[in-house]
């Protein structure tokens, strides 16, 4: 994709932003991440403190290519030149050794670093212009207050962190509704064998295909990565998920209080009367995730007293929106 001038012009500013130590909220195919230059250690605090991040909580540094992986990883093994090549640019995040240069202030004092290079165009600029000669890289968390929905719009930006000097954030850079929708995958390449560590649009069943061998579930020491916690992304309005059939009868029970719905069509057209907003769940995993955390921000924002989301269906391909629903419906406080 070629950028407009306009766009080459706001990649331009955004990097002025980093260069100075401030904070921009930039697109990937994902969400949209709040970024500060990773050897800054001063900014990157301000990450922190934007969001009420815990500092024990490691960052994702992004990449404009696989080429700045020996710059922040202090080995690349092969199988993570085999998931770059296949995946990247795209919504895979590879934890690998850290290199000297990743200070303890991205890590959260661990070992291992999360290296990611997303597709999105606007914000593959940015990391590309923002790179040079000494492969610098961009953290990025999403950009929101800690524990809560993740954004996949810039307006979702304004309404939580804000615009300085009344909000957080010094500049963002628009790139519109993120296409993905839910977090990269994570898999853990700094033991001795591939460990799935969050889920994503690449499946387990993807990555194993690529490298040729089992990838399996987090260990006792493995590497603390972001979305880990029981309560995440996370409505301020409480979310309870339901089976599909039993979800009319479950917002009947909870009258006279009201309730904000996310369900199959037929399932919403048997709601009783104290539903007072609606909204049809996808059918296909793809647009389903896409818009999971658009409808989170519509259902939280509704006025309701409730939130009921009929379960979608399971399996490889829905691991990650029901990974994501499961912690948004979790106990608050819960990790």
């Amino acid at each position: 994709m070629t950028l407009s001038p306009e766009q080459e012009k706001a990649v331009e500013t955004a990097c002025e932003v980093l260069e100075r130590g401030g904070l921009v909220a930039f697109p990937t195919e994902t969400v949209y991440g709040l970024g500060a230059d990773a050897d800054n250690e001063r900014a990157v605090g301000r990450v922190f403190e934007a969001k009420k991040r815990p500092t024990w909580h490691p960052l994702i540094v992004h990449l404009p290519d696989a080429d700045s992986l020996s710059w922040w990883a202090s080995s690349v093994p092969k199988e993570a030149v085999v998931l770059a090549e296949k995946f990247w640019p795209g919504p895979l995040t590879m934890v690998l050794p850290r290199a000297r240069r990743c200070g303890p202030w991205v890590t959260g004092g661990q070992s291992s670093v999360g290296l990611r290079c997303p597709s999105h165009p606007l914000g593959h600029a940015l990391f590309k212009a923002f790179s040079g000669p000494a492969h610098r890289g961009v953290v990025g968390p999403s950009a929101n207050s800690f524990g809560r929905i993740s954004p996949t719009t810039p307006q979702h930006v304004l309404d939580d962190l804000g615009l300085r000097p009344s909000g957080k954030v010094d500049y963002i850079l628009d790139g519109g509704p993120c296409t993905v929708g839910v977090e990269s995958t994570i898999i853990n390449l700094s033991g001795s064998e591939p460990e799935l560590l969050r889920y994503g649009a690449i499946t387990r069943e993807m990555l194993q295909e690529a490298l040729g061998r089992p990838v399996v579930n987090p260990r006792a020491g493995s590497p603390r990565v972001s979305g880990q916690l029981k309560s995440h992304y996370a409505p301020r309005t409480p979310l309870t998920l339901v089976e599909a059939e039993k979800l009319p009868e479950a917002a009947a029970a909870l009258n006279p209080q009201s309730c904000a719905v996310m369900a199959p069509r037929q399932i919403l057209d048997r709601c009783p009367g104290n539903v007072v907003f609606r909204l049809e769940a996808p059918e296909d995993e793809p647009a389903y995730a896409a818009r999971l955390y658009s409808s989170l921000h519509l259902l939280d924002a509704s006025g309701a007293t409730h939130i009921l989301v009929a379960k979608p269906p399971t399996g490889s391909i829905w691991a990650a929106v029901n990974d994501r629903l499961a912690r948004a419906g979790a106990p608050r406080g819960q990790k």
